[in-house]
């Protein structure tokens, strides 16, 4: 569904179902490292536009659909050879599984809802104050801390690295704020072996 919604779980049960291939940034495009590296030019969201990160289109462009073909044509292995199947996803619903989850494994992805004050993160733990709901969106959880007594978990965003703190915010923990608690998903292949998210 895009930048329109989507599911974080409902990607990790396509990970175990149909399985992906290698991809990468953007600036991978054209050098044959991967399948199909993503296909949108980073651009300026919620800072102000630059050389590196020019305005955002006003229009959001369609999922990518790269049927059964790698888009690198340099790319050596064939799109089939290339994929990869996760053994199982599934959904962590406390504190505890999610921290025990990322001891094991490494990071979670997880979604939550983001509200009028949330695009003007700079620092801190971030709690929704004020400002209509704007519609939800996936980050990744990479980590959790205390800051001045108030538990957070560390989140890596996707507009980029000039949003927030270097691309990252912190947001209160325990609480399920904004429901980042109760939508988080991750998964492992063969043999438990790591999945990087």
């Amino acid at each position: 569904m895009g930048c329109n919604g989507g599911q974080p779980g409902a990607a990790w049960k396509w990970f175990v179902s149909e399985g992906v291939v290698t991809g990468g940034d953007y600036d991978a495009n054209g050098k044959g490292d991967t399948c199909a590296p993503y296909s949108f030019k980073p651009c300026a969201h919620h800072v102000p536009a630059t050389a590196k990160y020019p305005a955002c289109p006003k229009n959001e462009g369609p999922t990518p659909n790269i049927g059964h073909a790698c888009t690198e044509k340099a790319y050596k292995t064939s799109y089939n050879a290339d994929k990869k199947k996760a053994a199982r996803s599934y959904s962590l619903s406390t504190v505890q599984d999610i921290q025990a989850d990322m001891m094991k494994y490494g990071t979670v992805t997880a979604a939550f809802t983001v509200y009028a004050d949330f695009p003007t993160y700079k620092s801190g733990v971030y709690k929704h104050t004020s400002g209509a709901e704007l519609g939800g969106h996936a980050i990744k959880i990479v980590g959790w801390g205390v800051e001045n007594g108030q538990d957070y978990w560390t989140v890596m965003n996707s507009w980029n690295e000039e949003w927030g703190d270097h691309g990252t915010f912190k947001i209160a923990r325990g609480t399920n704020e904004c429901g980042i608690e109760g939508q988080v998903s991750a998964g492992t292949v063969a043999a438990d072996a790591e999945i990087v998210v």
